[in-house]
């Protein structure tokens, strides 16, 4: 299973769909925050997805839960916008978040920079911003033999702070 991941659209619907065409195999899209009005647009174009989301600090007034959960592939992914676990500052709260939560992958945005990593039994993801020209997105990729997380620059180039 393919998962598109996305974060921080802020009004950018051109890149989003860009991003659901380039990865036209993913069966899911996770959009963690900052976009809720045109992650709602791209979702209608696109029924025969899986689309799940999270508010972000900049979707005022929105309905959207902070956090979520769901199980895909036996693998449970624990995903949020990441600004009320103070992520600018440090990953620890997030982490014990995902961890009490019995997560296998961890998902959040709010910082702007794209981060993959795996502490520990547990996958840790923020695919960046996908606003602008150096708009960063996630993959996840669940098979048999495991998980495989990449970041992909929409646009093919430019400088990432990638850690």
């Amino acid at each position: 299973m393919r998962i598109l991941v996305v974060s921080d659209t802020h009004r950018d619907q051109y890149s989003l769909e860009q991003a659901v065409l380039r990865q036209s195999k993913a069966e899911v899209v996770i959009h963690l925050g900052d976009g809720a009005d045109e992650a709602d647009l791209v979702k209608a174009k696109f029924p025969e997805k899986m689309f799940l989301q999270v508010r972000g600090n900049c979707d005022w007034g929105s309905t959207l839960p902070a956090d979520g959960e769901i199980v895909l592939e036996g693998k449970r992914i624990f995903y949020t916008h990441g600004y009320s676990y103070n992520v600018k500052y440090g990953l620890y709260q997030v982490c014990c978040a995902a961890r009490e939560k019995g997560a296998d992958i961890l998902l959040f945005g709010h910082t702007h920079q794209a981060l993959t990593e795996y502490d520990n039994g547990l996958y840790l993801m923020n695919p960046g911003s996908l606003h602008g020209a150096l708009g960063t997105y996630g993959v996840i990729d669940i098979t048999k033999a495991g998980i495989v997380t990449n970041i992909v620059a929409l646009n093919g180039g430019g400088q990432h702070n990638w850690r």
